[in-house]
């Protein structure tokens, strides 16, 4: 099932996306749901067109804990050895946007850069969960842009002016509930030319181990990302450009570039 959160006539509620298209085409509609998606809940019958209401980041996340440096190539193409152990940091709730919303240059960075991602949606709190029991506390996938201004990240080593900035973590359009996440294609374009792709059979450590791995530290709650890495292919974005992300079984998220206010 794929779950859009979304707002019209100033209201705020989530749905489930009916049919199949893009959300400009007119042909997918939402059936509006009943109470929150992460408990129970139920479909109100009620639909209206998806181009006629506004998407929202499908998620408000208490938190997004990314991973760094998990795929290979990745970490090559910046001179950086494959990490013994996950290497994550946070990106705060501020910095989340939806599809369709801009993302604001920072004034303080002239190097910015697209990473396209797998995001995980936690469904439940949970702290300390088994590798074996990780698909019990996961809610569903979503797409994900780490946004990063490099320069930043390279002059000041802590990763978190670089990465955490406003508007530095879009996600959607929506969250599929039943993709399988072992093996899906992943694929960023800017201004409609290919500059990452790459599968998620690639990571270094699966959706499993990092979902381990993180809750071993700390208690997740229903909403949380995780963030999985992104492939080869990080590039820069400038003022102006049309980034898109494409995760196959999932959808893609697409935001614009401008100038910060």
């Amino acid at each position: 099932m794929r779950i859009a959160r979304f707002s019209i006539d100033g209201n705020v509620a989530f749905g489930a996306v009916e049919g199949e298209g893009t959300p400009e085409s007119g042909d997918l509609v939402l059936d509006i749901i009943k109470g929150i998606p992460y408990a129970d809940h139920e479909l109100s019958g009620v639909k209206v067109p998806l181009n006629k209401v506004r998407l929202l980041p499908p998620v408000l996340p208490s938190k997004v804990v990314a991973i760094g440096r998990n795929y290979a190539e990745h970490a090559a193409e910046l001179g950086n050895e494959v990490p013994d152990v996950p290497v994550a940091f946070f990106k705060p709730s501020t910095s989340v946007i939806g599809p369709g919303d801009s993302i604001a240059y920072p004034s303080f960075s002239s190097e910015l850069h697209h990473e396209a991602e797998l995001a995980v949606v936690i469904g439940r709190m949970c702290r300390e969960v088994p590798k074996e029991r990780v698909k019990d506390v996961i809610f569903g996938y979503t797409a994900a842009n780490d946004v990063t201004a490099r320069d930043v990240q390279q002059r000041e080593k802590q990763w978190a002016r670089a990465k955490g900035f406003d508007t530095s973590c879009p996600l959607g359009p929506w969250v599929e509930t039943e993709v399988d996440p072992s093996d899906l294609t992943i694929q960023c374009t800017v201004n409609g030319e290919q500059r990452q792709l790459g599968r998620t059979s690639d990571m270094i450590r699966s959706v499993a181990d990092l979902v381990a791995h993180v809750s071993e530290a700390m208690t997740l709650l229903p909403g949380d990302v995780i963030l999985t890495g992104t492939p080869a292919g990080v590039g820069p974005l400038n003022v102006g450009d049309e980034v898109a992300v494409t995760i196959e079984g999932i959808g893609t998220l697409t935001n614009k570039v401008i100038k910060r206010g």
